[in-house]
C-alpha cells in the first residue's frame, strides 16, 4: 500500500511521527516522507536521526496555512494528519488558537487534499472526542465529523479516515513518565484510586495507521482494541515502595476514557483486533463493502477503560518498561 509512496506527515515531530518514521521506511520502503511542522528545532532534533537518508525530508509549515499546505502537497500520494494542540489545560486557556489548530487546521488539510488530488488522507483523533468533556475534546470531535464528512465521492478521488486511541504509554507529558519522575520523592499523587486507562505503545498506533490506508473506502473511524490499567496499578508497578496520596480528579479530566460510546454502536462493527464506526450519514453504515467481514457490535455497546475485557498486569508492563526503558519521556 504504501511502497514507492510519496507520504506527508503534519506534525511529524511528534511521539507518533518519531516511531511512524522508522517503522514505515523499514516496512514499506516508501519513495519519500515529508515531515511538515511548524518548530524548527524539533526538526532540526529529528534530521539528525536521518541524516543518511535522503527519503526523509523536512518543510516548515503549519495546518492553518492552506496555501503552504496546498504548495506542499502536490504530487503527494497519502496525508498522516497528526498536528493539532492536545494539551488539555493549554487549550482550556486558549481557546481560539486550539480552535485554529484543530478545527481550522482540519479543514485546511481536506481543501489541501482535494485540491492537490491526494489518494488517501488518515488523521489522528483521541479518546476525548468520545463524548468530549473539554475543548480539546470538543476539537477533535469537529475534526473528525470534518474527516468523515468529506468523502464527497463520484468527482473526487481522495478517501478520508480517522484512528482513534487514547494516550501512548511512555510519551512525553503521560502517565508513565510522570510517575517515573515523581517516585524518586517517594510519594505519588493518585488523582482517584478507581480511575482506568487504555494502553498503547506507539508501536500499535502506527500499526492501526497502516491498516485504515490498507482497508479504508472512506469515513470509517478505527479503534484498537487494546488493554486498560488501572493508574493505581501502574504507579504500584513503577514504584512499589512510594506512598499514594489522593488529590483528586484534576478539570476536563474523565475517571475513565472511552473510544466508542453508545451512541456509536448502530454503526460500529467488530474485527480481528480492531472496531470500525462507519458514517452513518449516506447509508455507509449499511454498506458492504466498507463493512466487510465485520460483526456489529450490541446496541448497548461501549469500549470504555472500564468496560474492558482486556487488561494489562502488572508483569506485562514491568517487562514493556524493561524493553523501552531508553524511550520513556523522551519523544
Amino acid at each position: 500500500m504504501l511502497k514507492n509512496k510519496s507520504i506527508l506527515l503534519t506534525g511529524g515531530t511528534g511521539s507518533f511521527g518519531n516511531a511512524f518514521v522508522p517503522m514505515t521506511l523499514k516496512k514499506y520502503d516508501p519513495q519519500e516522507i515529508i515531515i511538515y511542522s511548524r518548530d524548527e528545532m524539533k526538526q532540526w532534533e529529528m534530521a539528525e536521526k536521518f541524516v543518511h537518508c535522503p527519503r526523509v525530508k523536512f518543510l516548515i509549515g503549519d495546518v492553518r496555512d492552506v496555501d503552504r499546505l496546498k504548495y506542499t502537497m502536490n504530487n503527494v500520494d497519502m496525508v498522516v494528519h497528526a498536528a493539532a494542540t492536545k494539551i488539555v489545560p493549554t487549550s482550556e486557556y486558549n481557546p481560539s488558537e486550539c480552535i485554529k489548530t484543530n478545527i481550522n487546521g482540519a479543514m485546511n488539510v481536506i481543501d489541501a487534499a482535494l485540491s492537490a488530488g491526494v489518494d488517501r488522507v488518515v488523521a489522528l483523533s483521541t479518546d476525548k472526542a468520545s463524548n468530549p468533556i473539554n475543548l480539546y475534546g470538543a476539537t477533535k470531535l469537529a475534526s473528525d465529523k470534518l474527516f468523515v464528512a468529506s468523502n464527497v465521492g463520484g468527482y473526487k478521488k481522495t478517501r478520508f479516515a480517522v484512528v482513534r486511541y487514547g494516550n501512548v504509554m511512555g510519551s512525553r507529558g503521560s502517565v508513565i513518565p510522570f510517575f517515573i519522575k515523581k517516585c524518586k520523592t517517594g510519594k505519588l499523587p493518585i488523582t482517584h484510586p478507581d480511575m482506568t486507562r487504555f494502553m498503547i505503545s506507539l508501536e500499535d498506533g502506527v500499526a492501526l495507521v497502516w491498516k485504515a490506508f490498507e482497508d479504508m473506502h472512506g469515513g470509517e473511524i478505527y479503534v484498537k482494541k487494546i488493554p486498560s490499567m488501572r493508574v493505581v496499578d501502574i504507579a504500584s508497578t513503577i514504584a512499589p515502595d512510594a506512598e499514594q496520596t489522593v488529590i483528586g480528579i484534576r478539570p476536563g479530566e474523565k475517571m475513565h476514557e472511552q473510544m466508542i460510546g453508545k451512541e456509536d454502536a448502530h454503526h460500529t462493527f467488530a474485527y480481528d483486533g480492531y472496531f470500525k464506526i462507519l458514517p452513518a450519514i449516506n447509508d455507509w453504515s449499511s454498506d458492504p463493502k466498507r463493512i466487510g467481514n465485520g460483526k456489529k457490535v450490541p446496541v448497548d455497546f461501549s469500549y470504555t477503560s472500564e468496560n474492558n475485557t482486556e487488561w494489562m498486569s502488572q508483569d506485562e508492563l514491568k517487562a514493556w518498561l524493561y524493553h523501552n526503558k531508553g524511550k520513556i519521556g523522551v519523544i
